[in-house]
């Protein structure tokens, strides 16, 4: 019958550090510090110099970690948002909640990535039609991999934009000795427990190197507090992360350090040994390193990806499509489309990509026996 697996393993992840988490459970029920507890601020500050930044702010989640980032530059009505076509729904719904108009930008077909060219494209037409005010540029770094911040920054500077990188896929990777999460004006990542660095629930963090703008964020996180809660200058939201949760965080950011980004990347040069000559597999630019948040390939021909995913089913191997839309095809955003825009590389993206199980504990066995199966049905 075969392996039976899971696409992200967070079982087999919890087997192996069960007596650390455990203790930092049991460690938090004892302190009962439920709300902003002692893990809270331990956290913020092991995140804040793993990435290389000056602070680092938890919250609930991925989402509101990029609106309360909008929100603290004031993003609104008038304002154009640029944002990556091929990603997940809320890189887009964060400005288009505030009531700016999010603006999508076709992406490189080998990374994956926001394309910079298309970028100064899309900017150039809104600028032309002279109804919104371009602001900020939200990068991805989708599936683990960084965007081109080497060229989206001098367009950014160009144009005189903020770049807030949605980090929320891209938490490890790099380009050169800069880690993810450190790109941006402001950066973001999620906690989702699928992500590369997953807690048992949500939470999301927001990172940055301006003092005022660690402020104000915080501020925004707790009702728009001032100097307590009960005094609100601002308003704000309610969005923090559980002190268990990031009792969790801290055990699995050890983990995540020490080897279990390694390890990706060595489940990785393994599909890639295996299926480089069958399917196209990911392509990480020179200088950058990927987290996997996913591992995708392309898969072209007509049938051939629902062929395989049914193979692999039939094997009980699970296997994703991200995305079957582009942004510019969500029925939310129809009526701010833009219709002189194009995006060929979604397009042919959505139609052909497969993701394949991918975490830090897989075995070469799983990787030979989904790579056998992958390419018996090409």
């Amino acid at each position: 019958m075969g392996i039976v697996m899971e696409f992200r393993d967070l079982k087999r992840q919890y087997n192996v550090l069960k007596t650390d988490i455990d203790k930092a459970i049991a460690d938090t029920l004892e302190r009962g510090d439920f709300i902003s507890g002692q893990a809270v601020k331990e956290l913020e500050q092991e995140l804040a110099e793993y990435v290389g930044v000056k602070y680092c702010i938890s919250c609930g989640n991925g989402t509101d970690a990029l609106t309360i980032a909008l929100r603290a530059w004031e993003t609104g009505a008038g304002d154009a948002v640029f944002v990556p076509d091929f990603t997940f729904f809320a890189s887009g719904e964060a400005p288009a909640s505030l009531g700016a108009v999010p603006v999508f930008v076709d992406v490189d077909r080998r990374t994956f990535n926001m394309m910079p060219d298309r970028l100064e494209e899309a900017i150039q037409a809104v600028q032309a039609e002279g109804i919104y005010k371009p602001k900020v540029i939200v990068t991805v770094d989708l599936f683990g991999q960084p965007a081109d911040y080497n060229e989206i920054r001098k367009i950014a500077d160009k144009y005189e934009l903020k770049i807030l990188e949605d980090g929320a896929q891209g938490f490890g990777g790099q380009i050169g000795e800069k880690k993810a999460c450190g790109f941006g004006d402001i950066s973001t990542t999620s906690f989702f427990p699928a992500k590369p660095l997953g807690c048992y629930g949500d939470g999301g963090a927001i990172f940055t190197n301006d003092a005022e703008m660690e402020k104000l964020i915080r501020s925004i996180c707790v009702h728009g507090k001032g100097i307590n809660k009960y005094d609100n200058v601002r308003l704000g939201t309610n969005s923090r992360m559980d002190t268990l949760q990031a009792a969790i965080l801290q055990i699995k950011l050890r983990a995540f350090r020490e080897y279990e980004l390694q390890k990706v990347n060595e489940a990785a040069d393994l599909y890639n040994k295996y299926l480089k000559d069958y399917v196209k597999t990911p392509v990480i630019r020179q200088g950058y390193y990927s987290s996997y948040a996913q591992y995708t390939i392309i898969v072209d021909g007509p049938g051939s990806r629902e062929q395989i995913q049914e193979a692999l089913k039939q094997k009980q191997i699970p296997s994703m499509t991200y995305y079957v839309k582009g942004m510019h095809e969500q029925l939310a955003f129809q009526n701010c489309i833009r219709r002189d825009l194009s995006y060929p590389n979604t397009d042919y993206l959505k139609d052909r990509v497969i993701s394949l199980p991918m975490h830090p504990y897989l075995t070469e066995e799983e990787i030979e026996q989904v790579s056998r199966i992958i390419i018996e049905n090409i």
